[in-house]
């Protein structure tokens, strides 16, 4: 696991070591740098797979031809690499070498022949071409930015952005997709011109005058799949044989492997079947304790499900206390983020990273994917209460008498069943469940003249045209679990876990993203997904073979900490001081008599807008920390 870059200009690129400190914290085992005419790549690496000095990077091909960069893990390599070995001669166990060969030998057919995390760079000097490559879910993030004779690409926003020469000019649509779901879906980030490049997908840059021959999607989501075998003894039989190979394959290592531990289902799973696998290994495992004022809004303390979970298991736990201090971390977090995501999660990623660096845990395995695949969300339910809706007579309307009687977090959780339920059709109604705010409140939050321009724009289209990627799929359970596995997962909980795991250089794996695990979900029916409101119901039953059932059905908690509780008692005047009015009209964005009036509203109880103003809160930061352009005339 590391940090990669990577500039082609004609200009020279300069300040080196400034661009490597950006990426640093990636890779604090070692550095590389290469140039090659117009191209510089460099290197930051995390050794976890043969840590001699045989893993350098930039590595370079027996032959000269081919240099690669890679940030990832590989969990077929070896199997791959039986099938190069007769063709080339390796010197190290590394999964980049074979990596390497494979691209010598297969070209970009290589990509889908891969089980395993990647965003990487390959030079071939004979062409001129690089090739960039992201893995087929998102796991590892990938930027760039491309202008006439530049092209600038790296594993973090902010070497992009730190780059000399480049334009910063704000992303409008980026920044209402940031508001309304607090995480920006697909390729746009906040700054104009640079992108994420998408999961799945690879990019030939010509180096002699850096422009971009081609961007292809290699891989899409197999939803829309018919199976005709109904039997639930199979597809549990199935699930199993998948899981136990995932969390195996996973454990590809050269360095101590630990656990995150939440004492909910899925990381609880994971362990009990490494448990399984390894009945006399030791476990460790890191869990996060929450205080009281965290259960008020669906935070309700892990610990004690999390201890008893070690204690069946017989693993070693270590716990670390929800200590999140915002006024002193916000900003730092988002400048790990790359990205101005409103959610405070990533903290307790970043305090659990830090205590497992401290004790030599390098790699953690996280459930993180569980929900996604096998549909563990709340807004799974609304189908099923959209359906039963159907036939109570005035239902929405007793629905939202019921909101007016409630407070947050219940009120905006009724809300969004109104939402789903009550406007639109089919999925144009669903995807009202993945947004924070309205669309006519979000416009009416901006100054002039961002506000006239954004009016055409659509946040929720994104999602509505994807869904033409997967035309065979008529399940509607199934098109929003590829919404969470393309885009909330990837541009939301796999972007945020990257950022600050690998802040305290500790590398997190994702077994239940496993790519024989997600096409084998794909596949699964959805009765076996959802029975009547009750989520994951497969994987729950499965689990009662390996844990206790207090563990399996258990209440769903949160990952987070009570943003509403603070924001509107001990914090108040924190927000205050952060969307004041000089700051507001500075950077010229939002309306601060708008966001002013949001804020007192939210503060008397009549919205439940708390989470808005954190994403406004963070978008401000994020404009400040980056050096954004946000005058209109750019």
């Amino acid at each position: 696991m590391c940090g990669i870059y990577g500039y082609i200009g004609k200009e020279m690129l300069y300040d080196l070591d400034r661009i490597d400190a950006l990426i640093a914290h990636r890779g604090p085992d070692d550095r590389g740098n290469l140039v090659w005419e117009n191209v510089n790549l460099i290197h930051r690496r995390l050794a976890i797979q043969d840590l001699s000095p045989h893993g350098h990077q930039p590595m370079i091909s027996d032959d000269g031809r081919y240099v690669i960069i890679f940030n990832g893990e590989i969990y077929n390599h070896r199997e791959l690499r039986i099938a190069l070995s007769e063709q080339f001669h390796f010197k190290s166990q590394s999964d980049t070498e074979t990596l390497l060969y494979g691209f010598a030998a297969w070209g970009e057919q290589i990509f889908n022949k891969l089980n395993g995390i990647f965003a990487l760079a390959i030079l071939d000097k004979q062409s001129g071409i690089l090739t960039l490559a992201r893995d087929h879910f998102g796991v590892k993030p990938l930027y760039y930015y491309h202008s006439e004779g530049k092209f600038v690409f790296s594993s973090e926003l902010k070497a992009v952005n730190g780059t000399e020469g480049i334009e910063h000019a704000v992303c409008m649509e980026g920044i209402v997709n940031y508001l309304y779901y607090l995480w920006s879906p697909g390729e746009k980030t906040a700054i104009d011109g640079m992108f994420k490049l998408g999961a799945g997908h690879y990019m030939q840059i010509r180096c002699a005058d850096a422009e971009i021959l081609l961007c292809k999607k290699y891989y899409e989501l197999p939803f829309g799949q018919l199976s005709e075998i109904k039997n639930y003894k199979y597809w549990e039989k199935e699930l199993e044989e998948k899981l136990f190979a995932a969390v195996e394959r996973q454990l590809l290592s050269d360095v101590p492997v630990g656990f995150f531990l939440s004492g909910g289902l899925d990381s609880s799973l994971l362990t009990a079947i490494y448990r399984k696998l390894f009945p006399n290994r030791p476990i460790k495992a890191f869990t996060i304790r929450n205080g009281k004022e965290f259960e008020a809004e669906g935070f309700a303390d892990d610990l004690q499900y999390a201890q008893h979970v070690a204690q069946f298991l017989n693993a070693d736990l270590s716990i670390i206390p929800s200590t999140i201090d915002l006024v002193k971390d916000f900003d730092r977090m988002i400048w790990h983020l790359d990205e101005p995501q409103a959610d405070l999660a990533p903290l307790h990623v970043e305090n659990i990273c830090r205590q497992a660096r401290a004790e030599g845990y390098y790699v953690l395995l996280s459930g993180a994917g569980g929900d996604d695949l096998f549909s563990g969300y709340r807004r799974h339910q609304s189908i099923h209460h959209e359906k039963m809706l159907r036939y109570i007579p005035f239902a929405n309307s007793l629905l939202r008498i019921a909101s007016y009687l409630m407070t947050s977090p219940n009120q905006r959780r009724i809300q969004k069943y109104i939402d789903t339920t009550g406007k639109g059709h089919g999925m144009e109604s669903l995807v009202n469940a993945y947004g924070w705010i309205g669309i006519s409140e979000l416009q009416e939050l901006f100054a002039e003249p961002w506000r006239s321009k954004i009016l055409s724009f659509d946040p929720r289209k994104q999602l509505l045209s994807s869904l033409q990627c997967i035309p065979d799929e008529h399940e509607s359970l199934n098109k929003m679990l590829y919404w969470d596995i393309k885009y909330f997962l990837t541009d939301h909980n796999l972007n945020y876990t990257d950022k600050l795991s690998m802040s305290q250089g500790v590398e997190v794996r994702v077994p239940y993203l496993d790519r024989e695990l997600v096409e084998f979900s794909t596949r699964l029916p959805v009765e076996y997904k959802m029975r009547g409101t009750t989520t994951k119901y497969i994987l729950r039953k499965l689990a009662e073979k390996y844990l206790p059932k207090e563990v399996i059905y258990r209440p769903k908690t949160g990952f987070g900490a009570p943003v509403r509780h603070w924001f509107r008692n001990e914090l108040r005047g924190w927000v205050d001081q952060r969307l004041n009015h000089e700051s507001l009209v500075k950077q010229g964005v939002f309306n601060p008599e708008a966001v002013q009036a949001f804020i007192h509203k939210n503060q008397a109880g009549d919205i439940d807008g708390s989470f808005t103003i954190l994403s406004l809160i963070a978008i401000e930061s994020f404009i400040r920390q980056f050096g954004v352009n946000t005058t209109h005339e750019v």
